[in-house]
């Protein structure tokens, strides 16, 4: 079966580098163009190109694919079995989509039809799910709505981040995407249609996501801080600059902290959410200062219980 590969993030290349050492055959990989990145902000490569030059596969990175004549008629020529999408980054558009005998091939970071949309395993932490999963499903014209070929389920662990989640899942579904290819040419593999009622979305995320509302209790609030890493985090306002939370931990039977506000209590930083939680705070960092610790920032900055967090930055 002869491939073209589309994919972009480090949560592609699991697949990618499944495939180059398959029965499979890899004629050309797709990736978004080099983007500025760091301090310097120098043009970076995708971690998917890095790898795929690694692996002498042939790399294309067109701007807009849509109404591209030139890069159509690069696919047309090769005239792929299957075009695999693992995180490409682009809506593939209905040409596309028409052109390979087995269609085009995603996974998916999540168990569909739940969390479709561009950020499955941040909104499934953030949710407070035990469990989540990968699919692979063809795409069709919709959002994620294409027609399942194969699920595996992943449990998310209590103290799982987006971080240590995404990996997991990446290597579950490179493992996942050799087997629904190879049923696909074999027959073994039927897709079947998702059950729309049973749909949910996961949008992408936005800045104010990571925004601490304290009407969530403390464990809701650790669920975000664990989903939306690295970005958004959670955050709040602290004397008028920005404080995220780096690292926390829902804190069992405490004495009453109010909602919105600090207390320091047996040399722990305390921050109080709704209906009586609290999180016990470990790592913070205020804005235009380094990462530190509750300690030092207790001993830095003295937090007043009376002192209420929150309001605009």
């Amino acid at each position: 079966m002869n491939l073209v590969f589309c994919g972009t993030p480090l949560f592609a290349v699991p697949t990618l580098q499944k495939l180059a050492v398959s029965d499979f055959h890899i004629q050309l990989v797709v990736t978004q163009p080099d983007r500025p990145s760091g301090r310097g902000m120098e043009l970076t490569a995708s971690p998917v190109k890095r790898t795929a030059l690694e692996l002498g596969i042939p790399v294309s990175q067109p701007e807009a694919i849509k109404n591209n004549d030139d890069f159509r008629a690069i696919l047309e020529q090769i005239a792929p079995d299957a075009i695999i999408v693992v995180g490409y980054g682009r809506i593939i558009p209905q040409w596309m989509i028409d052109l390979p005998k087995f269609g085009n091939i995603n996974l998916h970071a999540s168990w569909l039809p739940r969390y479709r949309g561009a950020a499955p395993i941040q909104w499934a932490i953030a949710n407070g799910e035990s469990q989540t999963g990968v699919t692979i499903m063809r795409i069709d014209a919709g959002l994620d709505t294409g027609d399942i070929l194969l699920q595996d389920e992943e449990p998310i662990l209590p103290d799982d981040t987006a971080l240590t989640l995404a990996p997991r899942l990446g290597h579950t579904g490179a493992e996942l995407m050799i087997c629904a290819l190879a049923g696909l040419a074999n027959g073994t593999v039927q897709p079947q249609p998702q059950d729309n009622s049973n749909a949910s979305l996961a949008p992408i995320l936005k800045r104010e996501d990571g925004r601490i509302d304290f009407s969530r209790t403390a464990a809701e609030v650790w669920n975000r801080l664990r989903g939306f890493q690295p970005w958004p985090g959670a955050f709040t306002t602290f004397r008028g600059k920005t404080l995220r939370l780096l690292s926390a931990a829902p804190a069992p039977e405490v004495a009453v902290v109010k909602a919105g506000h600090f207390t320091v209590e047996n040399g722990r930083l305390l921050l109080g959410c709704a209906h009586g939680t609290a999180l016990d705070v470990l790592e913070l960092q205020v804005e235009g200062k380094r990462r530190m610790s509750a300690a030092d920032f207790v001993n830095g900055y003295r937090p007043n219980c009376d002192e209420p967090l929150g309001g605009p930055s």
